[in-house]
């Protein structure tokens, strides 16, 4: 009986022994974090998933590298992984830092043929916290000029706020028919709240609210009697943001997919500029090809319901879809865009990178008070292959210079270069 009794003992002792040093081993004894410069090395262990004490998990730490990644502050992330039998796992995130406090300047041609401008200054890693800081001012016939702050992780790792004030003033054709197009002055101050939630590594929402008082003063054009010279509304729009991200970056390689579904509720307005709704989702896909090759798509499905104001809010524009086409040549009130480009890598040296790139921009809308069925006859369908340049530095955040032509097929088709920082998309 007391035979039996020891055996019994010995066995869960051994037992116990055995589970002791099995979950000694799978257990993250230590984290270093190094490479910090300006990034503050309380906000990285706030952020991460893997702690000391934790079980270890090579998922939740292939994860922890690819978030570390997506933040601006961020260049690159590497692992190093030691299993030491007698104190479980030692891991150490190396981190390379970006270069975060980016000028940007932007040059196009006005909708008076003149020169345009825009300027800003961003800080992308405010107080070593990955807070988004600055402001622009744009000079498009107009003076515009606005402000933002974003602290994506400000409460918790999951949960932050975001404030921006703009006022903006521009003037924006109006494309009647008979290709009849009027000229007003547009005039938008707005301050906007948004409260961003994310509820894993690859979905995050924000909601919010939009202020706004906006006016339409007439400049010039063959103005119809039932379109008034002066138009003003002070509006609120409930606005709402879903992002599935599945999306890796290797420096200037990016790979995965991504959806950004972005809609508006817009109260406030009567006659030509009446409540509506204003919906968008960009769909994007990369892919690497070979070793320098990257191959980059987006799908841009966007629905308004003021289907029969002329002041529709979908613009074909060099800067947001069509590269070559012009600056705001025509205007719709719904929108299929496909942007589709081959990025190749043709000197990379160092901080250094030259990209060559060609592309496809094409797109179709519905005109304003049109039927949904324009957006697949072929009625409005614009085509624009082209080329371009990028220069890249590697370790200053979105540190993209690009120069694209982009050269219209069809009738009235127009073509140009379009300049900007950071890729297209």
């Amino acid at each position: 009986m007391v035979k039996n009794v020891m055996k019994n003992i010995l066995i869960a002792l051994i037992f116990f022994a055995y589970c002791g040093s099995f979950s000694q081993e799978t257990v993250v004894s230590e984290l270093q974090i190094t490479g910090l410069k300006r990034t503050k090395e309380s906000f990285i262990r706030k952020l991460v998933k893997v702690k000391p004490g934790s079980t270890y998990d090579s998922l939740r730490v292939a994860t922890d590298i690819e978030r570390l990644k997506r933040l601006p502050g961020v260049a690159n992330a590497e692992v190093v992984v030691k299993q030491n039998q007698d104190s479980g796992y030692q891991i150490t995130y190396a981190i390379e830092e970006n270069f975060t406090i980016i000028p940007g300047l932007s040059i196009a041609t006005d909708n008076n043929g003149e020169f345009a401008y825009r300027v800003s200054l961003f800080e992308f890693n405010l107080f070593g916290r990955n807070q988004i800081f600055g402001g622009f001012y744009q000079r498009d016939v107009f003076d515009s000029y606005g402000g933002y702050w974003e602290a994506p992780y400000l409460f918790t790792n999951k949960f932050g706020i975001g404030i921006n004030y703009k006022n903006l003033v521009s003037q924006e054709p109006i494309f009647l028919e008979n290709n009849n197009t009027i000229n007003y002055k547009f005039d938008t101050r707005a301050f906007e709240l948004n409260f961003l939630y994310e509820f894993d590594f690859h979905n995050r929402a924000e909601v919010g609210v939009n202020i706004s008082k906006e006016e339409y003063d007439f400049i010039e054009g063959n103005l119809p009697a039932e379109i008034p010279t002066r138009l003003s509304a002070n509006k609120i729009a409930y606005r709402g943001e879903y992002e599935y991200n599945d999306i890796d970056i290797d420096y200037q390689y990016v790979s995965g997919f991504r959806s950004l579904l972005d809609f508006r509720f817009v109260t406030g307005g009567e006659g030509l500029l009446d409540d509506f709704f204003i919906g968008r989702n960009d769909f994007e896909y990369f892919r690497r090809i070979g070793k320098r090759g990257n191959w980059a798509n987006r799908l841009r499905l966007a629905y308004a319901s003021n289907d029969d104001t002329p002041f529709a809010p979908f613009a074909v524009d060099n800067q947001l879809n069509i590269r070559g086409a012009g600056n705001t040549i025509d205007r719709g009130t719904a929108a299929i865009v496909l942007n589709t480009e081959y990025r190749h890598t043709l000197y990379e040296k160092g901080w250094f990178v030259v990209q060559s790139n060609v592309f496809v921009d094409t797109g179709t809308w519905r005109n304003p008070g049109g039927e949904l069925v324009e957006l697949v006859d072929g009625s409005t369908l614009r085509f624009y292959p082209g080329a371009g340049i990028r220069l890249i530095h590697k370790r200053i955040f979105n540190a993209v210079f690009r120069l694209d032509y982009g050269y219209g097929i069809g009738n009235d088709a127009t073509n140009g270069i379009t300049f900007g920082i950071g890729q297209y998309f």
